[in-house]
């Protein structure tokens, strides 16, 4: 079963016209303003950039730039350290890194002097020729993204992967056509900048839900509502029979798209996925493990090579999106046998002396690593801990002292309420386990978790699975690194050391 693709009109990329003056607020340490930066300055544009951070914490970017108005003779200024009121009332427009909460006091100067607001992704959707495929959720987004892409690129090699990726979308606009896949992971973050806009993906899809980014969205209603924004403006009632494709998982049917809202959208396709063998859902997994898009056969759990059973609910979602937009379930089953997962999620970096050193640093909330424990049966040394995001992570210590063999704690603002958790888990199971740290750095960590895998399971160390050391912190990277990407990177530079 296959949709006819959705198509939406365009809207103007720049409503007011083409803009003379543009502030971009928020370079980023890690670059999330450079993809609209190089874009604008490309189009001619005269750009100041302002951020709060100095000049040599952005230096990797600003060399970027500096590079490019050599090339192009484009005129950028600087406002760094700090954000100036007058700079946000002064110019044509106003582009938001997505990071920039929206009740932000300086995008509130330029709401009251009427200077319109827009961001990276905002831009690209008003530009962007073809109709494009939108993936989020708390987990799995990543995951269900690139497979749905490499889903896409086996059908079509010119698709666009982009999007939450550290990958500008307007960098690939050049090189879309009517015809082009473009498949884009959108964080709750993008989406509220988009929901302002007005704009959704043509295709959308919900991989799932639970807490996480309370420190930005502050209550789990508006977190929710973020998320619903990726579907909400598909359907325009001033354009009969304008819909979409929504495929959302069962559990979440009530809480975003309840009767009253279906009502109110009937052009919609909306479909269902449930990874619970046996469940009843639009894409499902029968109990013998045949995959099913409605009443078609699709492929079967042997043919995914993804580790972790939580990725089933990642493979239906790229199921359905691929089947929606039409690639033959014979095309989607090739490209699922060919997918082994991607960086920094259960990947596996290393095998030293019958032990697997397992890189999840993009398990950035407690739901996430907790998922991570459950995907190996070895016995478990998990370096833990960071900085806090306001969730709860007593689920999480108490999973931990359930599954693992030892923890080693890495500094930071969320890791004395861990510990304190963790001792309490301890109490109420009646289970001890070493608890080390919480450590500074990181090399002396990953040190100590492999003595500890060394100490605690000697008997397993000679037999073909070994242990595992695991990072899956379930905490943000902040304090200790510029990002989670960083914590992958230095852990995979520590752990090719170790002789």
């Amino acid at each position: 079963m296959t949709e006819q693709q959705p198509h939406a009109a365009r809207p103007a990329l720049f409503p007011r016209g083409t803009p003379r003056r543009v502030l971009v607020m928020g370079l980023g340490v890690h670059g999330g303003g450079l993809g609209v930066a190089q874009w604008l300055m490309q189009q001619g544009i005269a750009l100041t950039i302002t951020d709060s951070a100095r000049a040599d914490a952005l230096a990797a970017p600003l060399a970027t730039l500096a590079a490019l108005a050599r090339e192009t003779g484009a005129e950028v200024r600087y406002v760094l350290g700090e954000h100036r009121p007058e700079d946000f009332t002064s110019h044509d427009l106003v582009i938001a890194n997505p990071a920039v909460p929206p009740d932000s006091h300086w995008l509130q100067l330029a709401r009251h002097a009427d200077v319109p607001i827009e961001t990276e992704l905002t831009l690209f959707f008003r530009a962007c020729p073809a109709p494009i495929i939108g993936i989020t959720g708390t987990k799995g987004k990543t995951t269900a993204t690139m497979l749905t892409g490499a889903i896409l690129r086996q059908h079509r090699p010119d698709t666009v992967i982009a999007g939450n990726l550290r990958v500008s979308a307007l960098a690939s606009l050049a090189q879309i056509n009517p015809s082009t896949p473009v498949v884009l992971e959108l964080s709750s973050f993008q989406l509220v900048g988009l929901g302002a806009a007005g704009l959704s993906p043509p295709y959308a899809a919900i991989t799932n839900f639970s807490p996480d980014h309370l420190n930005y969205h502050h209550t789990m209603e508006a977190y929710a509502a973020a998320k619903q924004q990726i579907f909400l403006h598909q359907y325009r009632p001033q354009a009969p029979g304008t819909g979409g494709v929504v495929i959302l998982p069962t559990d979440l049917l009530e809480q975003f798209y309840p009767p009253a809202l279906a009502a109110q959208r009937p052009a919609h396709a909306l479909h269902t996925l449930d990874p619970t063998p046996g469940a009843h859902a639009d894409c499902r997994i029968d109990p013998q493990g045949t995959i099913w898009w409605h009443d078609e056969a699709v492929l079967t759990t042997a043919d995914i090579r993804l580790p972790g059973s939580h990725n089933l609910a990642n493979v239906l979602v790229a199921v359905g999106l691929a089947r929606c937009y039409g690639v033959p379930a014979t095309t989607v089953q090739q490209a699922v046998r060919g997918f082994t997962g991607v960086e920094h999620r259960l990947e596996l970096v290393r095998q030293l002396e019958q032990v697997r050193y397992i890189n999840d640093t993009t398990a950035t909330n407690p739901v996430a690593a907790q998922a991570a424990l459950r995907s190996f049966t070895e016995p478990i040394i998990l370096l833990a801990g960071g900085a806090a995001k306001g969730l709860d992570t007593a689920q999480f210590a108490a999973d931990i002292v359930r599954t693992v063999q030892a923890v080693v704690l890495l500094a930071g603002t969320a890791t004395a309420q861990l510990a304190a958790e963790l001792a309490a888990a301890q109490d109420q199971q009646g289970r001890t386990i070493p608890i080390a740290g919480p450590f500074e750095d990181f090399a002396l960590a990953i040190q100590t978790a492999r003595e500890l895998a060394r100490e605690l399971a000697p008997s397993t160390l000679s037999a073909p699975s070994g242990a595992v050391v695991l990072l899956s912190p379930g905490c943000a990277s902040f304090g200790m690194f510029r990002n989670e990407f960083q914590r992958g990177e230095e852990f995979r530079r520590i752990v090719a050391e170790l002789t």
